[in-house]
């Protein structure tokens, strides 16, 4: 499993078709994290501002029909990550867009007032 971090509005922006964020057409690749603790530390550090609902992704990286290549992370991002991403190590990038039926979950980011990502929980 591999982790994506995203609003829930934009996930459910186009249903019926694959999910593209922002960051596929500017980096060429979709931004993912390999573990839910890196993933949370994604949502602290990135998303913090984010308006709604914010997920995390649980995508089976089997049933992608793009690539996933594991990478070393940005030197900017990882700075922004702190030592989750120091810990991290590689980072799973997938090269095109996501089919749906790859997600085989959700979780949600529980933020507190401040907007800080505490913990992750499963999604109903």
């Amino acid at each position: 499993m591999i982790y994506h971090v995203v609003p829930l509005d934009d996930w459910l922006r186009v249903p019926d078709r694959p999910y593209a964020p922002p960051t596929l057409a500017e980096d060429g690749f979709v931004h993912c994290s390999p573990d839910e603790s890196t993933a949370l530390a994604v949502a602290d550090a990135l998303f913090r501002d984010a308006v709604g609902p914010l997920m995390v992704l649980l995508i089976d990286e089997e049933a992608l029909d793009t690539p996933v290549r594991w990478e070393p992370a940005d030197p900017a991002a990882s700075r922004s990550l702190g030592g989750a991403a120091a810990s991290a190590g590689l980072f799973p990038h997938v090269y095109g867009r996501i089919n749906r039926n790859a997600v085989a979950g959700m979780l949600e980011v529980e933020r507190d007032e401040e907007g800080h990502a505490v913990r992750l929980s499963l999604w109903s």
